[in-house]
């Protein structure tokens, strides 16, 4: 990380104004999969109860992975294929970047193996997850559906423990939520998550949805060709992408049923 300090520092470096640049991702190249976290809110946990069997609220941060294909730059489109899933979800989350390798990382001292922070849109396809045992790896890795960025901005400079996000589809605010309301706090997840398991600077973790996702919503709300997704903060900014109905599908000879 200190070269990557290094880089960002120079002072030669040749400056663009924002209106005339491209955006990609922050992190486009990982050593394993995207870490993620799924209940982290309890507005999400409880909004989704009726869905599965009754359950009490977990004690420990629920941990899972998705593909590092998923991810797109913050303006690209979102990829849908309705012959695979005609349940695309959205999900508004913050993410944070490791910047140290560490393994079994005390609660005090979690916040010196973060690097920065960013905007995920952590893109679900709900009948998938389903289909697939109730698990959720399967059901949110699909190439090209999981908006990163369009800024990593550095710990010293942004507090995770205050920050309001939200998401717009179509104009219409369906998320709106403050990390203030986590379950389980950053510190909590990086203790949790890195119990007698090493992480690695780079690996990215997504820290959780609030309420509002569409599978809740009566009736229910997924995403199609053509919809505008908007998920934003004050201080991570905005990403902005449309949604493209795609060849998903190719020749796989598996039947999904609708």
């Amino acid at each position: 990380m200190e070269a990557v300090s290094s880089i960002l520092a120079k002072p030669t470096a040749q400056r663009l104004p924002v209106e005339s640049a491209s955006f990609l991702a922050p992190v486009s190249r990982f050593r394993r999969d995207v870490l993620c976290t799924g209940w982290n809110y309890w507005d999400h946990f409880e909004e989704g109860r009726e869905m599965r069997a009754p359950q009490e609220r977990p004690k420990a941060p629920t941990f899972f992975t998705k593909s590092p294909d998923t991810v797109c730059a913050p303006n690209d489109p979102i990829s849908v294929d309705q012959r695979i899933s005609q349940t695309w979800d959205y999900e508004a989350e913050v993410a944070l970047v490791f910047g140290t390798t560490g393994r079994s990382i005390p609660r005090a001292r979690a916040f010196d193996h973060v690097f920065g922070y960013m905007l995920a849109n952590d893109v679900s396809q709900r009948d998938l997850q389903r289909r697939h045992g109730g698990q959720w790896m399967k059901g949110k890795s699909i190439d090209a559906t999981m908006p990163l960025g369009p800024i990593l901005v550095t710990a010293d400079e942004f507090d995770p423990q205050d920050e309001e996000i939200e998401l717009l589809l179509n104009g219409t605010r369906l998320q709106a939520a403050s990390t203030r309301q986590m379950a389980f706090a950053i510190p909590d997840l990086i203790a949790e998550l890195s119990l007698g398991m090493t992480v690695r600077a780079g690996d990215v973790l997504l820290t959780g949805t609030p309420s509002g996702v569409g599978q809740s919503r009566k009736p229910p709300v997924f995403l199609k060709d053509g919809d505008e997704v908007i998920v934003l903060s004050g201080n991570l900014g905005q990403q902005t992408n449309r949604v493209r109905e795609v060849d998903l599908l190719g020749h796989s000879d598996v039947k999904i049923e609708a």
